[in-house]
């Protein structure tokens, strides 16, 4: 039975878990489906709740930083030893993964005014964001269709500012009046080739953890 047969039959009785019920798409990882937790509009940093795949309030947002696109995950990914050993390569850091799914920054000119939501979105490059020690990947893609982003096949395209922007937002979101800045360190920005490679080896980290539950 195919995935999307099975996600059908069992959407039908129970909401599937967003992380490990629903299928990132046929066309994995030159075009994606990703859960989305975070608009730009909202006061409050959203988290899925890894146990029952609803979204539960992780922290206020306390200062200013506003998140500048769409953030969220890539369903049946998780950046552990497969991830962390590719980032350590390219970084020349011993690191591990963070225990987390793959995090997706997804552009669109459109006005998206809440998330828990699906969007089918396209790669196109990454951030090799380094938290603690730990390898925190971000990848960058772009809303399918979208009328200004929606042509972008590679983040070399992507408009500086924007990119300035979203680079920023993670090197200071964490920040706070009065306390050491926390251990984050951005160590390079990749292109689609490279960030199709760290999903796979996401997806590949997700079945050596989690097995495949859609088959």
């Amino acid at each position: 039975m195919k995935q999307e047969e099975i996600v059908k039959k069992v959407g039908k009785l129970y909401k599937p878990h967003p992380w490990h019920g629903i299928s990132f798409g046929d066309n994995f990882p030159n075009e994606l489906t990703a859960f989305i937790e975070i608009v730009p509009t909202d006061t409050v940093k959203y988290e899925i709740d890894k146990a029952t795949g609803y979204l539960m309030i992780d922290r206020p947002q306390k200062f200013s930083n506003i998140f500048p696109a769409l953030y969220g995950f890539v369903p049946r990914t998780y950046c552990a030893e497969k991830v962390a050993a590719y980032s350590a390569e390219k970084t020349g850091k011993n690191l591990e993964g963070d225990k987390d799914p793959i995090d997706i920054v997804v552009l669109s000119e459109r006005a998206i005014n809440h998330g828990d939501i699906l969007v089918n979105c396209l790669p196109i490059g990454g951030i090799r964001m380094l938290d603690k020690g730990e390898a925190d990947d971000k990848i960058v893609a772009v809303l399918h269709g979208d009328s200004v982003y929606g042509d972008l096949k590679d983040i070399s395209e992507c408009p500086k500012a924007v990119l300035d922007r979203i680079l920023h937002y993670f090197l200071t979101y964490k920040q706070a009046p009065g306390k050491p800045a926390p251990e984050v360190e951005i160590a390079g920005v990749y292109g689609v080739e490279e960030a199709r490679k760290v999903l796979q080896l996401s997806h590949e980290d997700y079945l050596a953890h989690y097995g495949d539950v859609l088959k």
